[in-house]
């Protein structure tokens, strides 16, 4: 029988989030968060192609050196590793730091905050079950928070909206693939998943990786910032991802994304000197709120 490649499946956690889904919620929210800084950062010296490939390659060897990584995978699930190889890392890797170069960080973060809708979209369709009324409730909090955060920090050119296409692109994305991956990690762990996606993409990016190379110059800041969104930001991050959707379910992991807006937000206050009105601290609340009532019990 034919793999069926878009799919879904339920968390094996539909009550509360408990304490470990929790640390592993957090933990992903603040890597992701910090991650748009670290490309800002690259981007001084590097070139976007070679940020993409540097991440991919570094996240894979990350991974590699865990001997679980190595566990087989059947044959008929490889369609939906090559699927979230392009998905989940080498389309989206490669349009976010192109996406920087037009708009900040931090917008880049909020924007980020679209994957729950896309994520939700694609379980419901999939499932053919509606979210119940309390994670609709956190679903339309945490989007009315990243409405006001957008709005309090307004235009960055007339270029802007190029950005904004790719990361919207790039979270349509995330929310079609962290679907796939929810069945996947419950079958064979998120290791030997993530791993493997991780591998398969170093070959898709590598191409624009290698042309990269004569328009960069190199840097220990770039480097550095390049090998943490690698190592942290890909290769623990996917793992701790795949974990929590198994968990709790793609659509109540994707709620993570509200959280990032928060950190990315910090961030560029603290290390970039950004304006964040009260219109923009409104926001944030409204993104930690939503988000709590989303972790409630799904039965």
């Amino acid at each position: 029988m034919a793999t069926r490649i878009i799919s879904s499946s339920e968390g094996s956690n539909r009550g509360p989030f408990s304490a470990k889904d929790w640390g592993l919620f957090l933990s992903v929210a603040l890597i992701w968060g910090s991650s748009f800084l670290f490309i800002s950062i690259a981007l001084t010296d590097f070139a976007p192609g070679l940020i993409t490939w540097l991440r991919v390659v570094s996240g894979a060897a990350t991974l590699a050196f865990v001997p679980r990584a190595r566990r087989p995978v059947l044959r008929d699930d490889w369609p939906k590793l090559i699927a979230l190889s392009f998905l989940w890392v080498a389309i989206p890797f490669t349009l976010f730091p192109l996406a920087q170069q037009y708009i900040n960080s931090a917008v880049t973060g909020m924007l980020n905050g679209a994957t729950p809708i896309f994520a939700a979209l694609f379980a419901s369709l999939l499932l053919k079950r509606w979210p119940r009324i309390a994670q609709a409730g956190g679903l339309v909090l945490g989007l009315a928070g990243l409405a006001l955060i957008s709005i309090s920090t307004g235009g960055q050119g007339d270029t802007a909206w190029y950005g904004v296409v790719m990361v919207l692109v790039a979270t349509l994305c995330y929310g079609i693939s962290i679907n796939i991956a929810a069945g996947l990690q419950q079958k064979y762990g998120a290791l030997p998943i993530m791993s493997r996606m991780l591998v398969l993409a170093t070959v898709w990016v590598s191409p624009f990786g290698i042309i990269s190379l004569s328009e960069s110059s190199f840097s220990l800041a770039a480097f550095g910032s390049v090998l943490f969104i690698g190592v942290a930001g890909t290769g623990l991050a996917f793992l701790i991802m795949g974990t929590l959707s198994g968990s709790v379910g793609p659509t109540r992991a994707s709620f993570i994304t509200y959280l990032i807006p928060v950190v990315s937000v910090v961030l560029g206050v603290v290390f970039l000197s950004d304006q964040v009105t009260t219109l923009a601290l409104v926001g944030i609340a409204l993104v930690i709120f939503g988000a709590i009532l989303a972790s409630r019990r799904e039965q």
